[in-house]
């Protein structure tokens, strides 16, 4: 149990996160950290207020609580360019109610520091996420105005947090910044039963792929593959709806019998059918940190085909099975044997059991607020 020092003298501290759509958590990685917080919190009786700002736009029953945490609502989307506002206004409210540790997950509202420096004492803990303005779903004024976010998140932050020894080292090389590196659990995947042979989705083994339908997570190229070698379907889950790049790929191959391309799920025991069942699990993020769905197919004890970059490689240990092109994808598939394919899904399944649990995790992240 984690308790604060001397806690017979002082009032409980008051701990808000910032920075997600909520809880009760639907989907994402951030809103599946938090929900792992609140539970390890309540479950082990950790000696502090824990408030969790969402977004009424994405809540129709509006709850006061989840588990030990209180539930505080801001009348604007999490996502998008209102993230902006959504996170400011978070801010301005912790700061008013004098909440004594802040941790923000992101950085869009990040343009605000320098004046909470100037008039509150609260200690602000950011995830700073991935490198986000590179990403290249972004405009070039969007990009300009997220690295300058990222430029005074680090600078005006007393912690800041790295989710990949990657994002560590851009940081470090960036900024002269010691980060701590905190990663994410996956292990509500760890598969402890036999799954039947008999597939409840699909009568074929299927290859799974889990994303945001964005160029950056390398969707065009993955499905380019599959067009091509159809001995294994594949199901890719994703927001194909959200974007022209989504929607030019349902048009192109919307016809291969093999190629499945499914809808956002939000139920979380409908996705786990999907996770536990599949054959190979297909990786395409090139951006970021640590991708949550890479580290939750780590504990499917399944063949990963990462796409080769340094962050997929640092969340994998170097472990998985890496392509960097469509006939790269090709020949994994074609020409990687069993005993290959065991010998990294043993690799990864025992780093993973190692470094990517909750529990681990949510003390961790505990454990680092608490002590500051």
């Amino acid at each position: 149990m984690i308790m604060l020092a001397n806690n017979n003298f002082k009032k409980k501290i008051k701990i808000c996160v910032i920075g997600t759509v909520g809880l009760p958590a639907n989907y994402g990685g951030f809103e599946t950290l938090v929900d792992n917080l609140v539970r390890y919190h309540e479950k082990n009786s950790i000696s502090c207020e824990l408030i969790v700002y969402c977004s009424s736009a994405s809540y129709e029953a509006k709850k006061s609580s989840y588990l030990s945490a209180s539930l505080k609502y801001i009348p604007f989307k999490a996502n998008g360019f209102q993230s902006i506002i959504y996170d400011t206004i978070s801010l301005i409210d912790a700061v008013y109610n004098k909440y004594d540790k802040i941790l923000v997950l992101g950085v869009s509202g990040a343009i605000i520091f320098p004046i909470i420096r100037l008039v509150s004492k609260s200690y602000i803990i950011i995830n700073v996420d991935g490198v986000e303005w590179k990403r290249n779903k972004w405009n070039l004024l969007t990009k300009k105005y997220l690295k300058l976010c990222e430029i005074i998140s680090v600078k005006y932050s007393d912690i800041v947090i790295s989710d990949n020894k990657a994002i560590y080292k851009y940081i470090k090389d960036e900024y002269g910044i010691e980060s701590k590196v905190l990663s994410y659990g996956g292990d509500q995947y760890d598969k402890l039963d036999v799954v039947s042979d008999k597939n409840p989705i699909i009568a074929k083994k299927y290859a799974l792929s889990i994303c945001r339908i964005e160029p950056e997570n390398n969707v065009h190229l993955i499905l380019e593959a599959f067009s091509k070698y159809k001995n294994i379907d594949l199901i890719v889950i994703g927001n194909w709806k959200n974007s022209k790049y989504g929607l030019k790929l349902i048009d192109k191959y919307k016809n291969y019998e093999n190629i499945k391309m499914i809808n956002p799920i939000y139920n979380l025991e409908e996705i786990k059918i999907y996770r536990e069942n599949a054959f190979i699990y297909v990786h395409g993020h090139s951006a970021g940190g640590t991708n949550p769905s890479l580290v939750e197919a780590m504990f499917l004890r399944v063949p990963i085909y990462a796409f080769d970059c340094e962050f997929n490689r640092n969340t994998t240990n170097n472990c998985a099975i890496y392509f960097s092109s469509v006939s790269s994808l090709i020949d994994i598939l074609n020409n990687t044997n069993k005993n290959d394919q065991s010998k990294s899904i043993r690799e990864m399944y025992n780093y993973a059991k190692n470094n990517y649990t909750w529990e681990q995790i949510s003390k961790e992240y505990f454990s680092l607020i608490i002590d500051i």
